[in-house]
């Protein structure tokens, strides 16, 4: 039987790397969960963890993100991979001083469910010098699955 991810976050750092991750089963199909994450003009209105998202979700395209975390600045990922229904990949930075990697996964489950999950790897010589700077990410990480899923589910038939 499959586990079900519970929406709890988890942090892994070493020196020159932190990865947070998030998971969530939501009762609802992949396309609907898939729609939401990639319309960027709807997206605050139900993720309390989003100000405002610019932008056109594409490959190659760079967006403008607002988080409540950082109020005062302004976040330019560019999405760097975009698989339908499955996976995206969003980039910002520059290996090796500092970079950051976000991938969201969806993964259906035969009762119609979709297991989500984001990942973030913040990784660079920089790190170390930065760390201390950066806020506690899993908090934000388990409101935004959670968010999601509750979005995702009202929708859903």
């Amino acid at each position: 039987m499959q586990e079900t991810p519970s929406g709890r976050a988890t942090v892994v750092a070493t020196a020159f790397r932190t990865e947070t991750a998030v998971a969530i089963n939501i009762r609802a199909p992949a396309a609907r969960v898939w729609s939401l994450l990639t319309n960027a003009a709807d997206l605050p209105r139900w993720n309390s963890t989003v100000d405002s998202l610019e932008g056109t979700i594409a490959v190659g395209q760079r967006l403008a993100l607002r988080v409540p975390i950082a109020p005062r600045r302004t976040f330019k990922p560019k999405v760097t991979a975009l698989e339908p229904e499955t996976r995206m990949v969003w980039s910002d930075g520059a290996a090796p001083m500092f970079k950051g990697v976000r991938t969201f996964t969806l993964t259906p489950r035969g009762d119609g469910s979709t297991d989500f999950s984001m990942v973030e790897v913040l990784s660079g010589l920089m790190l170390p010098m930065v760390r201390r700077s950066l806020p506690d990410f899993g908090p934000p990480f388990e409101r935004y699955a959670a968010d999601l899923k509750v979005e995702a589910e009202r929708a859903s038939p």
